[in-house]
């Protein structure tokens, strides 16, 4: 059996590379165990898999050990092939998926993603990642991820995480923000996940589920720019709904 694949980078600027997905159109749904191979030879962070069905489109995510609940930047890549390459003819797509139905829209070349707010409560640190990690943090939040905040940009580019130890920590869906202002944008994040074959994720849509609210609350702002700055790197234009947040982003066709 024979399927088109499309490689996809996502939240591309002219500074960064952003997040690469694969995306691949399916006329039915495989064997769950036949997604997960796919995902695992393709060796990035996300693929995702979507069928059309009548006027919504169903989407699902994989990464190379596991289905996951919310991919901001496959959904991107995904929204690119469907507009930009296959045609699509509404103005909006809505994408059925285990987090409910997200809405995706494109203006001037910019696809926003409307996806559920998902706000951080203070939390206590675990231990294994405490000691994964050689700077500290000096707040921590918990939602899906645990999400870090530290000083400034500096710190998270410095941030050194050692996967021995925090991988002695299963997350589920979940893993580790560390963000903090910066002088250049609103703010910036990386995002490590623990028990991963890809350790670090280069641009990570869904936590700004959570960064989102909390940066705009920070800030006291509604509409903001987020870098991910990892070695890729990415941008993201973000804006707080109060149960729903936006994050818009470019993409290109690798392949």
């Amino acid at each position: 059996m024979q399927h088109t694949i499309y490689k996809i980078d996502t939240f591309i600027s002219e500074t960064y590379d952003g997040s690469p997905a694969y995306v691949i159109p399916l006329d039915s749904w495989l064997p769950d165990v036949d997604l997960l191979n796919i995902a695992k030879d393709n060796a990035v962070p996300e693929t995702a898999f979507f069928i059309y069905n009548e006027n919504k489109i169903q989407l699902r995510w994989f990464t190379p050990e596991i289905e996951i609940d919310l991919c901001g930047h496959a959904t991107l890549a995904t929204a690119y092939v469907v507009f930009s390459i296959l045609g699509y003819k509404s103005k909006n797509i809505i994408f059925e998926t285990m987090s409910g139905d997200l809405k995706v829209s494109i203006i001037d070349d910019i696809y926003y993603l409307n996806f559920p707010s998902r706000p951080a409560k203070l939390a206590t640190l675990p231990k294994q990642i405490s000691m994964s990690l050689n700077i500290q943090p000096i707040e921590v939040y918990k939602s899906r991820d645990y999400m870090l905040i530290y000083n400034s940009e500096e710190e998270i580019r410095d941030i050194v995480v050692n996967p021995e130890i925090l991988d002695q920590i299963s997350l589920g869906f979940g893993g580790v923000i560390v963000t903090a202002h910066s002088t250049k944008v609103d703010f910036v994040s990386r995002y490590f996940t623990p028990q991963a074959s890809i350790l670090e994720d280069p641009v990570t849509g869904s936590a700004h589920c959570s960064l989102i609210p909390y940066w705009s609350k920070k800030l006291n702002k509604k509409v903001l720019e987020g870098h991910q700055i990892s070695s890729r790197g990415g941008r993201l234009l973000c804006e707080d709904l109060s149960t729903r947040v936006v994050i818009g982003g470019q993409a290109r066709r690798f392949l």
